[in-house]
């Protein structure tokens, strides 16, 4: 299959499916060494904060943390399937902070509702606002923010997919 609807299915949802102020959140998931070690290799950021047990015993975290980029990576991965949207692009990060300190072993899951909703190209499309909140197994928000998204829209047409 080619196109650029080929990867969604009958449950992704459009733009005209969702609402402002409707909920989701995500499964969760587990932050290992492991994520944290690829992502460096990845990222090149080998900051001992991240990476060194010993220098980060002398820190104010008194162990390894993971890379904030990281825990937003995965939320953006957490969120993509909570709720399935036709999402087209990534278009913004907004107001986005980081809270506190995601460490080896913390189950991270991610809420996000819908704030505002623009429409784009004659009803074939629209931007998205969503407010994220990323959650440790504590309750606690360790990162939020916006986060703006280009969704189909039920009006597209099948030449504008091709076209893409």
């Amino acid at each position: 299959m080619s196109g650029a609807g080929a990867m969604f299915t009958p449950q992704h949802l459009y733009f005209d499916d969702v609402a402002v102020g409707q909920r989701w959140e995500s499964p969760g998931r587990t932050i290992t060494e492991t994520d944290v070690v690829r992502f460096a290799g990845i990222s090149g950021d080998f900051n001992p904060i991240h990476m060194d047990h010993e220098f980060a015993r002398s820190t104010a975290f008194r162990r390894p943390i993971a890379h904030g980029l990281l825990v937003l990576s995965v939320a953006s991965g957490l969120s993509s399937a909570c709720p399935l949207m036709r999402t087209l692009a990534f278009l913004q990060i907004r107001e986005w902070e980081l809270r506190g300190p995601v460490f080896f072993g913390d189950t991270l899951r991610v809420q996000g509702e819908v704030v505002r909703k623009e429409v784009r190209g004659r009803g074939r499309r629209g931007e998205i606002t969503w407010r994220r909140r990323i959650l440790n197994q504590e309750d606690k928000v360790v990162q939020e923010g916006l986060i703006v998204t280009l969704v189909e829209g039920r009006g597209r047409r099948a030449d504008d997919a091709a076209a893409n």
